[in-house]
């Protein structure tokens, strides 16, 4: 029998680790090249990882909730078409030296292993990190992988000896705080993962390491003691709940106070009659040129937005420090804010500014149940020029949106709300709106800042200056 490893790929730039949600294939399964074998969440984005050749699965090497690194072998296949005989085969490869099998698959070009249809690998993503290789002596103790010996295998009993300890990050922190080396611990957790409470139980005894001279009955003390601090975990536990920062939400996370502290915000704010707008919207769902397509305000928005682009094309820039120059974009990436289960995301709509109105309709929706499925590629999330984020829809008046990295300028649409507002010198109730527009003003002064929100806030006051402005 052959055995083929599948390592993680980076599945988007420059990622370094994601974590497996779902395995699709167990033990003894058959693959087809190309058959998606497990869902993995990034830094960006939840994808499927298809595997790149035939066989049966051998081996899992890590269970479903691990956060694994780029370049880990995480699926071991037989692709020699034979069976796997455990026992019988393991005398055969035991005098054999335990580097040659792993050397036979990393012999394999990098190239090889593509994992998203689009998306290719650097040819030495899988390099990042080495791994070291379990020493011969631990060789007889992995019988289930005759013809290939892997460091990271899993036999449902945790880590082979010379593989990373499991540990989710969070827990990875404690024991660097408490000084605790994973190596050492106990893992009491499913599948061998190390928790938190098997890093406190590692960090009790080395508490009264200074007094190690003492009598043995005062170094019992502590043992005695030991019990306390999981009472007192488990009455935390009943009163907070602990979710690890990780995935799409870490990555905003990082995203947003990087964008915070490297970009100068501004942000100004205009209130105004969207009456006309909204009455446009009703006459559109009606239009047989809209048939079967979406029609809201966000459509409406998204169009006066682009409009205003083309009339103040220096909103829609970017500020490269590297090269200490203002990059102006002669196109519209238009990145669209949405709220998901793992976090917010920004995908975008590639060159927005040369679609119809229909054309733009059908991009959004896309767009919008695209990410409610959690199914948005890291490529859809790139490359954006100018983004809109609707608080209107969870009843909310405006805000001070943060600029989606490497973007000049972001508008927050408010509530569309019934008002008393002065309509021809008369009072009368109208369709009322707040936007707000953030912007770096490095790259933005405050007069083409107010220009470019007065046209969008025209715009839709007067719709019909979709097609004079146009």
């Amino acid at each position: 029998m052959t055995i083929r490893e599948f390592k993680m790929p980076d599945v988007g730039e420059g990622l370094t680790e994601a974590e497996i949600l779902k395995w699709y294939v167990q033990p003894g399964d058959t693959v087809t090249d190309g058959q998606v074998v497990c869902e993995v969440e990034t830094a960006k984005a939840a994808v499927e990882l298809p595997i790149p050749f035939d066989g049966t699965v051998h081996d899992l090497l890590f269970p479903e909730g691990t956060t694994v690194d780029v370049g880990q072998v995480i699926i071991s296949v037989n692709v020699g078409g034979g069976a796997e005989p455990e026992a019988p085969a393991a005398p055969a490869v035991a005098a054999a030296p335990a580097q040659e099998p792993v050397a036979e698959p990393a012999a394999e070009p990098e190239g090889r292993q593509p994992v998203l249809v689009g998306y290719g690998v650097a040819a030495t993503s899988t390099k990042r990190r080495a791994r070291k290789t379990a020493p011969a002596a631990t060789a007889p103790a992995a019988p289930a992988a005759p013809a290939v010996v892997v460091p990271e295998q899993l036999n449902g009993h945790g880590p082979a000896a010379g593989a990373r300890p499991l540990a989710k990050p969070p827990v990875r922190k404690l024991a660097k705080d408490l000084g605790v080396d994973l190596a050492t611990v106990t893992a009491t957790g499913p599948d061998g993962i190390i928790t938190r409470e098997d890093v406190h139980k590692a960090a009790a005894p080395a508490a009264p390491a200074p007094v190690a001279a003492a009598p043995a009955p005062e170094a019992a003390a502590p043992v005695a003691a030991a019990p306390a601090p999981a009472v007192s975990s488990a009455l935390s536990e009943a009163r907070e709940t602990r979710i690890p920062i990780k995935g799409v939400r870490k990555a905003t996370a990082a995203a947003m106070v990087g964008s915070a502290f490297t970009a100068p915000h501004v942000t100004e704010f205009v209130t105004f009659d969207i009456t006309r707008t909204m009455k446009l919207v009703e006459e559109l769902k009606s239009d047989k040129d809209m048939a079967g397509l979406r029609v809201n305000p966000l459509l409406l928005i998204a169009k006066a937005v682009l409009v205003a682009v083309k009339r103040n094309p220096d909103i829609n820039a970017a500020w490269d420090e590297a090269a200490q120059e203002i990059v102006l974009k002669h196109y519209v990436n238009l990145g669209i804010a949405a709220a998901t289960p793992r976090g917010l995301i920004v995908p975008n709509i590639k060159d927005a500014h040369a679609q119809t109105l229909p054309e733009l309709s059908k991009s959004l929706s896309e767009l919008v149940s695209t990410a409610r499925e959690g199914k948005t590629t890291p490529a859809a999330m790139q490359g954006g020029t100018f983004t809109i984020t609707n608080v209107g829809v969870f009843g909310v008046d405006t805000g001070t949106p943060i600029l989606n990295p490497g973007e000049s300028a972001i508008l927050a649409v408010g509530a569309i709300k019934l008002q008393p507002w002065v309509h021809k010198g008369k009072v009368k109730p109208r369709q009322v709106t707040t936007l707000a527009l953030s912007f770096d003003h490095r790259l933005v002064d405050g007069e083409l800042g107010s220009k470019f929100l007065a046209d969008v806030a025209a715009i839709l006051e007067q719709p019909k200056r979709l097609i004079t402005w146009a």
